[in-house]
């Protein structure tokens, strides 16, 4: 495994981590035999940076990662969390959530803790109720170690929020498809020149730049590269980047990305490998898929609209030019009452969306171009 600084801190860690946020499932919940077997492979090979957060998995994923760790493997690894501001209405409320996700990971101290999913509105109240002064108590009596944030907003507000606080690390959605959003390469180098380490989430766009179908997939396949391999070496050969996020969902992704991180030439990039990341670009943004990661924030809509599965199709049907298979499992796959079709446009989600998509403009064209005619099927 390779290792890297974790910014101006003395902690170096593995250009791997884990996100425990898509662990395999079965009825529903964590498939914890495979699931532990995820982990147990990972650290054994070198991962020390372990990434949950209180809603992950229906709120059952810090407690799997806390009682999945105990013994030897915590003490191989920092565990990382996240405050749920959005259910922070006094700041008294910050170390009754602290306090049980202790419990749930089954430690006396988190070494990395995260404010969650920062936007304008989410910044406004954290300032409101002095998050960051019960943040820094936090630290103070040992219950934390280093703070930090996540981050889905744009550029001035990551610069605004960067530049109000001594932060230790932060974490932003990048890729090579991501230069120019939320954050993006601009937010990347300014969280650097502060010292600060930089936890990349979404290296794969929730998939979507691991899996390509269609004209980008024949990219790659003309190309004769993994895109897989050339996106996370993208990461790596930028110095700015502590870690890459990865939430595998199969033992089979979790060896195949610890092979990457663990090779010798992890941060070089050839010329030929950015000519095909371009030609990719260039190909995606022609298809103008919908920018969702199937992250999940949005759920439950009040309708009972499955959102990210919706967008999941759609995405699927335009950007590997396969209209049908969009249609067959939005027609015959999909309940109703989950179909964009259900949807009132009340709004409610695209506050808690961290890409910012306007979700109730789009659920009428995701149906209209899903939903089978008279006579298609």
């Amino acid at each position: 495994m390779n290792y890297r600084k974790f910014g101006n801190l003395d902690f170096e860690v593995s250009a791997l981590s884990f996100g425990a946020m898509r662990f395999p499932e079965k009825n529903g919940s964590i498939e914890e035999q495979e699931a532990g077997s995820m982990l147990y492979y990972a650290i054994d090979n070198g991962v020390n940076y372990i990434d949950t957060a209180w809603p992950y998995h229906k709120e059952e994923s810090e407690k799997f990662v806390g009682k999945t760790l105990q013994g030897q493997y915590r003490s191989k690894v920092k565990l990382a969390t996240k405050l749920p501001c959005w259910l922070i209405e006094k700041q008294s409320d910050c170390d009754t959530y602290l306090n049980e996700q202790l419990k749930r990971l089954k430690t006396d101290h988190i070494e990395f803790y995260l404010l969650h999913g920062l936007f304008s509105t989410r910044w406004e109240q954290i300032l409101k109720l002095d998050m960051l002064g019960w943040a820094q108590k936090a630290v103070q009596d040992g219950r934390i170690g280093y703070l930090g944030f996540s981050f889905h907003g744009t550029y001035p507000m990551f610069k605004q929020i960067i530049d109000f606080f001594n932060w230790d690390f932060c974490q932003i959605q990048y890729n090579y498809l991501n230069e120019e959003f939320q954050a993006g390469t601009k937010g990347l180098k300014h969280a650097a020149a502060k010292g600060m380490a930089i936890v990349v989430m979404e290296p794969l766009l929730g998939g979507t730049i691991a899996n390509p179908q269609g004209k980008l997939g024949q990219i790659w396949q003309d190309a004769g590269f993994d895109p897989i391999d050339v996106a996370l070496r993208w990461l790596w050969n930028k110095p700015e980047v502590s870690t890459t996020l990865s939430g595998m969902s199969t033992l089979e992704q979790v060896k195949h990305n610890v092979r990457l991180a663990s090779a010798p030439d992890i941060n070089r990039i050839s010329q030929e490998e950015l000519g095909v990341i371009n030609q990719v670009i260039k190909a995606y943004e022609n298809l103008s898929p919908i920018p969702c990661t199937k992250c999940e924030y949005c759920m439950p809509c009040p309708n009972g609209v499955n959102i990210p599965r919706n967008f999941d199709l759609y995405n699927q049907a335009k950007a590997y030019d396969n209209l049908f298979f969009g249609k067959a499992h939005y027609n015959w796959h999909t309940q109703e009452s989950e179909r964009a079709v259900s949807c009132t446009e009340c709004a409610l989600c695209e506050e808690k969306c961290p890409q910012n998509i306007q979700i109730s403009q789009l659920m009428p064209v995701v149906h209209e171009t899903l939903v089978f005619k008279e006579g298609e099927a």
